[in-house]
């Protein structure tokens, strides 16, 4: 309202060219954005929901993090910086409030509301972020780059590792000061991040790491044995759900080490090009089957299953031993060692029965543990499919795997309906 009316309408024209802009990167690291939506008053912008802290608040919360957990950190947000740059977006926003941490562990890029698209390498503009985690060059002269966002990279990596941006000052014309004249604080937490950090927060653009030679030496801090350990959730009271788990980021090290192994033993890849192995278990689902059958009528709940079911949801029971609820119209089919469902009009599949998880182009990208009344975890990850990129989520527990499957576009809106499968499924036996 303190704007005028053509003020006004060119805030909506950047907001909305923006935001359709950040629309383009699809990565599991970058908060998606699903639509955008100009009203006769206000522009809309329709975003994927992460129940989550942010990285600033995680850092208030529990202090300085560990070196391997920044790593992994460092390790997501490339990844999200290297997607948005591909498609030609600079964020220029990098820092920690623009971090979320999820419940389920994730590292998730957000806030592109200073984001610009990049004509060829640089472009200029007057907006600045926050002058901590603004690179010198935008700050003195209003330049961004790929570069720039590096720069606010290492700033946010370096707070989340000390506790402090590395030009905290007490008021904004020191930080701006400090920045333009000197180099960053000394580091104390960092170990062998030191150096890795170090190598973003040069003046000199030209000078600072590249994305490959970074994402090089973030790998080499975890396999050097700074992976994180498991502490306690923080204790203020504030919180009321303990959004961020460090159990799930400490998964990820290891696992990108397992990942990593033969590599290091010398081992080969497979290549792009070699034929994938035949899937096996539940992501056998993947291959719909000829001769699919349509759902049995709707068979009676079991015990301990008292509420109803959404309309249009059946209950299938299997004589192997597990009920679940399932869409009433989806088709289903049998393969060695699981069941598997299907929707006829989407991309979406249901298996249940054994593991392993994997295929071409197989990658974690989350781990955590689940309550259940036997050990169980949940993982989520992406693959290359027959004719595109497949997105899925899997409860593991120690007799039986549960997949929930999509194409990547499709994963977050099926997501609800995975929360339903996993609610209503059930083991029995023969007199439940």
């Amino acid at each position: 309202h303190a704007l005028s009316p053509e003020e006004s309408d060119e805030l909506c024209r950047l907001i909305l060219r923006e935001a359709r802009a950040t629309a383009r990167i699809n990565h599991p690291h970058v908060v998606q954005i699903y639509d955008v939506i100009q009203t006769e008053e206000w522009p809309w912008i329709v975003m994927e929901y992460i129940p989550s802290l942010s990285l600033y608040k995680v850092i208030q919360h529990e202090g300085p993090l560990p070196p391997g957990e920044v790593a992994v950190i460092g390790l997501a947000l490339l990844e999200a910086l290297n997607a948005a740059h591909a498609a030609g977006i600079l964020h220029r926003d990098v820092k920690p409030d623009n971090v979320l941490i999820g419940e389920d562990g994730r590292v998730m890029l957000t806030d592109f509301g200073l984001a610009r698209e990049a004509d060829g390498r640089m472009t200029q503009t007057n907006r600045l972020g926050t002058p901590q985690y603004v690179a010198p060059e935008r700050a003195q002269k209003g330049i961004s780059s790929r570069e720039s966002d590096l720069w606010s990279l290492g700033a946010t990596l370096y707070a989340a590792v000390e506790g402090r941006s590395p030009y905290q000052r007490k008021t904004m014309m020191e930080t701006l000061t400090a920045l333009a004249t000197g180099p960053p604080d000394p580091m104390t937490l960092a170990g062998a991040l030191e150096p890795v950090i170090m190598s973003l927060l040069r003046r000199e653009p030209a000078e600072r790491s590249t994305p490959d030679k970074l994402e090089a030496a973030l790998k080499a801090v975890l396999n050097a044995g700074a992976a994180p350990h498991p502490v306690p959730p923080p204790r203020s009271h504030r919180r009321r759900r303990a959004p961020y788990h460090r159990r799930a980021l400490a998964a990820v090290p290891a696992l990108l080490l397992t990942l990593m192994l033969p590599a290091a033993v010398g081992g080969e890849p497979p290549t792009t090009g070699s034929k994938a192995p035949e899937p096996a278990g539940v992501m056998a689902c993947e291959r719909r089957a000829e001769g699919t059958k349509r759902l049995p009528p709707s068979a009676q709940a079991p015990r301990g299953q008292q509420y109803g079911l959404m309309d249009g949801w059946i209950w299938y029971r299997d004589p192997s031993g597990f009920a679940v609820a399932v869409p009433g119209h989806w088709n289903y089919w049998q393969v060695p060692e699981a069941v598997c469902f299907a929707d006829p009009t989407s991309s979406r599949v249901l298996g249940v029965g054994a593991g392993p998880l994997d295929g071409p182009g197989y990658r974690l990208l989350a781990a955590k543990e689940v309550m259940l009344a036997e050990p169980a975890s949940e993982r989520e990850f992406v693959w290359n499919g027959d004719e595109r990129k497949r997105h899925a989520v899997a409860l593991v527990t120690s007799t039986m795997t549960i997949l929930w499957a999509s194409d990547d576009f499709d994963f977050q809106p099926s997501r609800a309906l995975y929360d339903v499968v996993r609610a209503t499924f059930q083991a029995y036996t023969s007199t439940s």
